[in-house]
Parts: structure tokens; C-alpha cells; sequence
């Protein structure tokens, strides 16, 4: 039982020393990934028109 309440006092003094991230940031975050899948999106969709279109063509 003593070391339930060594493991709970340990994790909550590391919970103190966490520094959550500020609104800020976490909007910047999300913007960077909208925008970087929707780069990858556009740029696979493109390659799969290419190569569709080239298959299409050699068929």
C-alpha cells in the first residue's frame, strides 16, 4: 500500500512540471498539419491522375 502512495505523490510532482502548450501554439500546430496534408493530398492526387492518365493512354 506504501508504494501506491509513493508511485501517486511521484507522478503527481511530475504532472506539476509539464508545461501545457498555450492556445497559440496549438492553433499554429493545427494550420501546419491542415496544411501539410492537404500538400500531400494535392500532390498524390496528382500523381495518380498522371499515372491514370498514362496507363489509359499505353491501354
Amino acid at each position: 500500500m506504501r508504494n501506491y502512495g509513493l508511485y501517486y505523490r511521484q507522478a503527481k510532482d511530475e504532472l506539476h512540471k509539464v508545461i501545457f502548450p498555450i492556445k497559440e501554439q496549438i492553433k499554429s500546430a493545427y494550420i501546419s498539419v491542415v496544411v501539410v496534408v492537404a500538400a500531400i493530398s494535392l500532390f498524390l492526387a496528382l500523381i495518380d491522375l498522371i499515372m491514370s492518365a498514362t496507363l489509359s493512354a499505353i491501354i
